[in-house]
């Protein structure tokens, strides 16, 4: 539904993350920055719909959790009922299941808990208009799953054990329920404010009251993912970050996106269509295609169809690729590397596994704007090199967004660099309050490889790690690497 959304509204709560999977060309926009001189922003939000859908526009609303549980769902759909609109409800995963799922908590158990009960803790329990029984509640033979109750949570207690709920009744406090950000707290009923207090959870969270609770591991399997709660920032493009911080979302760490540059196409394309002319000819044709990146494959391929003419240009030369991810999107377009490194995916690398097979050869280097000059000084030692611009890369960080201002507040604590280029594109926005973090270690920077290291050192930068093997996965390894060196050293001062 996203994919093909013109239009988003989405909730203050709902995760971000969400919005990566929408339509790029959709408009997005925040309930919260809804135009409307009044608290309640149901009216705006009714009115943007409807003037949408008029348009013929496709629109989703989205919200956190079961649009249906809490989520005023019911009074949306109505206004769509009564203005006409065709509409669909996709059903969500609602706070308390989630919460329960991540937290290991079993709502229901057939030896001990049979019913759950969803209640709303907006309601203040001693409100004489109140429309829910806490009396019937506190009797209630089963869990208690309480909604938007935080900061109610001492009169919703009181009430509980004065209508004879046990203050040891096992109880639990849930944030952030299923993502990397989520903390929980459990106590007896008795204590459950004081213990939210002194961890420091705030709302909106759930609250789980129940035998059931009781049953909750001392960590969850989400809990024991080994990047649980860290925050890693993914620097690549983004149309190139999606498996990296799906992979990390994976090990429970909490990602975030701030892409350093933006890929373009050359400003002038004369000399790639020449040389991809070059290739149609047996006599002046090139003999050894190099792609540096997977974003020059995707290059190549894209400016051939726009000529009218596909891979079967490429017939006769051979092709080397700087790494396995490189070869995998020439694999994608059914074009087998004759050559790929084995372990060093950078440009040393690959002059080592080419020297011998290019002697005497012509070579076309397909790569970026901007790079190190490392490969074609070499490799035109022992062959005729060309190189051609394939794409552009531009810079485009985002400096007053809300993911550097998360950086700056040291809210991010792994800062991912995928190449030197990425390096010195986030870098040279670091001001002394950034510079002080990383010297504190507080931000810790993990480079692909030792030239990126290198780079950032140029810098003045310290580097906390560098990856073994030069790819995102090695990234994400050398993240891994510094969390559980970090666990050693809590145990052995423990």
């Amino acid at each position: 539904m996203l994919a093909a959304a013109d239009l988003v509204l989405y909730d203050q709560l709902v995760p971000l993350r969400l919005l990566d999977f929408a339509n790029p060309t959709a408009e997005m926009v925040c309930i919260r920055d809804l135009p409307t001189q009044q608290t309640d922003k149901s009216s705006a939000l009714y009115a943007r719909i409807i003037e949408a859908a008029g348009q013929g526009k496709r629109v989703v609303r989205l919200k956190g959790g079961d649009p249906l549980v809490f989520g005023r769902g019911g009074e949306e759909a109505e206004v769509l009922r009564r203005s006409g609109l065709a509409y669909e409800i996709v059903p969500g995963v609602t706070a308390a299941l989630a919460a329960a799922a991540y937290l290991d908590i079993p709502l229901t158990h057939r030896n001990h808990t049979s019913a759950v009960a969803f209640v709303t803790g907006h309601e203040l329990p001693n409100r004489p208009s109140t429309r829910l029984d806490w009396e019937a509640l506190a009797r209630f033979p089963g869990t208690l799953a309480i909604y938007m109750g935080i900061a109610r949570l001492p009169v919703i207690s009181a009430e509980l054990m004065k209508y004879g709920k046990d203050p040891n009744t096992p109880s639990v406090i849930c944030e952030r329920a299923s993502t990397g950000a989520m903390r929980s707290v459990s106590a007896r009923l008795a204590d459950l404010e004081a213990v939210r207090r002194a961890a420091g959870l705030e709302a909106p969270g759930l609250i789980l009251i129940g035998e059931a609770a009781g049953h909750r591991p001392s960590l969850s399997w989400f809990e024991q993912r080994p990047l649980f709660g860290r925050r890693v920032l993914v620097t690549r493009p983004r149309h190139q970050a999606e498996e990296m911080v799906r992979t990390l979302e994976r090990l429970g760490a909490v990602p975030f996106q701030l892409p350093t540059m933006e890929i373009r196409d050359p400003t002038d394309r004369t000399p790639l269509d020449t040389a991809l002319a070059t290739l149609r000819s047996s006599d002046d044709s090139y003999d050894w295609l190099v792609f540096t990146s997977a974003n020059g494959v995707h290059a190549v391929m894209k400016r051939l169809a726009q000529l009218g003419r596909d891979v079967r240009d490429l017939g006769r030369v051979k092709l080397a690729a700087i790494g396995p991810k490189t070869a995998a999107v020439l694999r994608g377009y059914h074009l087998n590397p004759d050559v790929v490194p084995e372990s060093a995916f950078i440009a040393e690398g690959l002059v080592e596994s080419l020297r011998e097979a290019v002697r005497g050869k012509r070579v076309l280097l397909l790569r970026a704007n901007r790079g190190r000059d490392h490969l074609p000084t070499e490799l035109a030692k022992v062959a005729t090199v060309s190189q051609v611009t394939a794409y552009e890369q531009v810079d485009a960080v985002d400096v007053g967004g809300e993911i550097f201002n998360s950086l700056r507040r040291g809210e991010i604590e792994f800062v991912t660099l995928s190449s030197s280029n990425v390096a010195r594109a986030l870098l040279s926005h670091f001001d002394d309050t950034l510079r002080g973090r990383v010297d504190r270690d507080e931000v810790k920077l993990v480079c692909i490889s030792p030239e990126t290291g290198r780079a950032v050192r140029d810098l003045g930068f310290r580097v906390a790690a560098e990856a073994e093997v030069y790819t995102s996965a090695g990234l994400i390894a050398a993240v891994r690497g510094l969390v559980e060196n970090e666990v050693i050293s809590d145990l052995s001062e423990s």
